[in-house]
């Protein structure tokens, strides 16, 4: 792999705008093409972003020779196909979250990209954020005890989303679960090294997606997790995290946080805080390029493995709520 990581970006919309600026604080990253279905939409985003090649089509961004890594920010329901179709073409891929739309579909990618001997991951660009790297060391060092209780909240008020908004459009798998709901069920996979036993819940349902939930997680062994997830109201999205020996609270916002308080039992409060370098979307860009760089085929970080059992809790929370898309 050349010193310099060549990205394509699949996708001309909010996120691929954030990670296209992100890139820009990356040191030996460029990107070479976009592609969109319509040339007009690739040829804007590649001048703001002083791409060199446009492309109409996501296909032939996919046949670029001169890119090493394609970035897939389409809506969820195409993730499956788009990224086929990158590695397909014998492209490494960095998906956007949630991975797809189901573990069957997750199977299929994996299994791919693992044949192909091609770089996979999902983007939970969370994980890479310095003040949660901080975090994985403190609880790993026994900073609050044996970890008990994990509790987040994650909402927005409605009249920020028009009604022709992905998040409640069914048929490109909205709803406030998949789009919003793994950034916690991410951090308690992360927090607790497994997957829940036991998952109770609740979703109220409207334009045929779930727009706010109220989840309770249980694991053998001791923990459980509850999350509260809507796009009916806010709710300031921040967690916690209580053990035998103290807590940890991370202060807004859940997703790219830069400050927590660590509380001891009979000890002063310790604030901790991590500014940012760029937007935050670069961590996950510059920690995907040592991969590409050292020849690894997925992150110790976001691995594969774990990308499959997080989809698994996602399809158990749907079958509770009898959930399925039009397409599944």
């Amino acid at each position: 792999m050349a010193e310099n990581i060549r990205w394509g970006i699949l996708g001309t919309g909010k996120i691929a705008g954030s990670f296209a600026t992100g890139l820009g604080f990356v040191n030996g990253a460029e990107i070479k093409a976009v592609g969109s279905r319509s040339a007009d939409t690739a040829r804007t985003f590649a001048a703001k972003f002083q791409i060199p090649n446009a492309y109409a089509s996501y296909e032939a961004l996919a046949q670029d020779a001169e890119v090493d890594i394609i970035y897939v920010a389409t809506p969820h329901a195409l993730h499956l196909e788009n990224c086929l179709m990158c590695l397909e073409a014998g492209k490494h891929v960095l998906c956007e979250k949630p991975f797809t739309i189901n573990a069957a579909q997750a199977e299929r990618v994996i299994a791919t990209a693992r044949a192909k001997k091609l770089f996979l991951m999902e983007a939970m660009w969370t994980r890479y954020i310095p003040l949660i790297a901080r975090l994985r060391r403190l609880l790993a060092e026994g900073a609050i005890g044996a970890v008990e209780m994990f509790t987040a909240g994650l909402g927005m008020t409605p009249h920020h989303l028009p009604p022709t908004h992905y998040i409640l459009q069914a048929e490109l798998g909205g709803g406030i679960l998949l789009d919003a709901g793994i950034y916690p069920l991410s951090l308690a996979s992360m927090i607790f090294h497994k997957q829940p036993d036991r998952i109770a819940g609740l979703a109220e349902f409207q334009h045929g997606v779930d727009v706010q939930d109220a989840l309770t997680l249980e694991y053998d062994g001791g923990g459980m997790a509850t999350m509260h997830l809507t796009i009916k109201t806010q709710i300031p999205p921040e967690f916690a995290i209580y053990g035998s020996e103290g807590r940890v609270r991370v202060h807004p916002p859940l997703f790219r946080p830069t400050n927590l308080t660590l509380t001891r039992i009979g000890e002063p409060d310790q604030e901790i805080e991590m500014p940012l370098t760029g937007n935050g979307w670069n961590y996950q860009a510059v920690a995907v390029g040592d991969c590409l760089r050292a020849g690894k085929l997925e992150s110790e970080v976001m691995p594969l493995d774990e990308t499959l059992a997080l989809m698994q809790t996602l399809d158990r929370i749907r079958a509770m709520w009898n959930f399925k898309y039009p397409f599944e």
